[in-house]
């Protein structure tokens, strides 16, 4: 038998650094259409990569139709939120109301796209975001100071990386699909009930005052 084709048609995984794949996985989240190519490398490595990352108490969560993968920690070492996952191996921060309410509502308009079989990319303008927030606002809040909020809000979110501005449209934004691995199905078949226990929260404040 020819070994040399059999090589050539299925390379070793030694032919990939694992070094390479392994320390972006832990800055963060690792997207396929930002790097093709260290994405493949995950792919053929990612055996390795589970092996490596469980004895800091970590697991590999990839999803290939959707294109990203990253890290978060292992279900008997996990004492946070059950319905929100930490993709990062740093010290968790404990997120607003607002900012929390934003992504629930960003989730929501997510699985509403994707029901309605349209473009699996969600664009979505701030303005968009102001209008969708505006419902949960008691009534009479002062129009700029909301927009100066959302602005804060979709800056926060964009720092997590659950959205990105478009490129020479500040104010459009795509929301990342990784969303769905954070807030899951579950989470979202609750959510009427936790947008009622949300909108009297801010009922009750009279204010969306950010962290």
């Amino acid at each position: 038998m020819d070994t040399t084709d059999s090589q050539t048609m299925a390379p070793d995984s030694a032919d990939y650094d694992l070094s390479a794949i392994v320390v972006p996985l832990l800055k963060g989240v690792v997207y396929q259409e930002d790097n093709p190519g260290q994405w493949h490398s995950l792919l053929c490595l990612q055996a390795q990569v589970r092996d490596y990352v469980v004895v800091l108490g970590l697991e590999l969560v990839l999803d290939e139709s959707e294109g990203y993968a990253f890290l978060c920690s292992r279900p008997e070492s996990d004492h946070q939120d059950s319905h929100i996952k930490s993709p990062r191996l740093v010290t968790r921060r404990q997120l607003s109301f607002p900012v929390s309410l934003l992504l629930a509502l960003l989730r929501k308009k997510l699985a509403e796209s994707d029901a309605g079989g349209g473009d699996t990319r969600l664009i979505i303008s701030r303005d968009e975001v102001v209008e969708l927030i505006r419902v949960f606002l008691p009534a009479g809040s002062n129009e700029t100071r909301l927009i100066d909020q959302v602005d804060s809000h979709l800056n926060k979110v964009a720092e997590l990386g659950f959205v990105r501005r478009l490129r020479g449209q500040e104010r459009m934004f795509e929301v990342r699909r990784i969303l769905k691995a954070f807030i899951d199905a579950q989470w979202l078949a609750e959510f009427d009930q936790r947008l009622a226990s949300y909108q009297n929260q801010l009922a009750g404040s009279g204010e969306t005052s950010d962290e």
